[in-house]
């Protein structure tokens, strides 16, 4: 099976937002070898290709096992959505890979009990979300809040947060970060 290593990186660079000098400034490499690869007129070795692709940067192996192809997926059935985590709280997310994106959206679900643990979370950017059905107790910094279904929350993701499920049924929360960094 022949690989369209010119395509797969036009489409890489373009779900980046980026020029090819941009990405050859970033790369340490000339402008020309960006195009001539993306033309197909030049088949870099498995060194120049490794050097372009530390410009976004992607190992190699995601470079020939992702899809970047520029059909953009935009609709996903519950079954689509991608399990991102492992242990009782579960977070589904829409979307397989989210290079490049600034938004991440997940689905998800607290049992009776289950919490974010004991160390506070704390990463670059925001989050929003609105419970579906039980009760959530947030702590963001030193506020906490036990919301209900239909309630919502937004905050700066920087300040320290955890996240509890309050009673007897599971809390359902449809949440977003940006950057996409969960």
């Amino acid at each position: 099976m022949d690989i369209d290593i010119g395509a797969r990186l036009r489409s890489l660079r373009a779900q980046y937002g980026l020029s090819q000098r941009e990405l050859a400034k970033r790369a340490g490499v000339t402008n020309g070898t960006i195009s001539m690869i993306e033309q197909n007129r030049s088949s870099p070795s498995v060194g120049s290709l490794k050097k372009v692709l530390d410009g976004f940067p992607i190992p190699m192996s995601d470079f020939f096992a992702s899809d970047f192809s520029s059909r953009r997926k935009i609709f996903y059935s519950k079954d689509e959505l991608t399990r991102i985590s492992e242990g009782k709280i579960e977070y589904k997310q829409v979307g397989r890979d989210l290079t490049g994106k600034a938004l991440q959206v997940l689905h998800e679900t607290y049992p009776p009990g289950a919490d974010t643990g004991r160390n506070m979370l704390s990463h670059q950017g925001e989050e929003a979300g609105v419970i579906i059905k039980g009760k959530l107790e947030i702590t963001v910094g030193a506020e906490r809040k036990v919301l209900k279904a239909g309630d919502a929350f937004y905050f700066e993701s920087h300040h320290p947060h955890r996240f509890k499920c309050i009673g007897d049924e599971a809390a359902i929360v449809v949440s977003a970060c940006t950057p996409a960094s969960f």
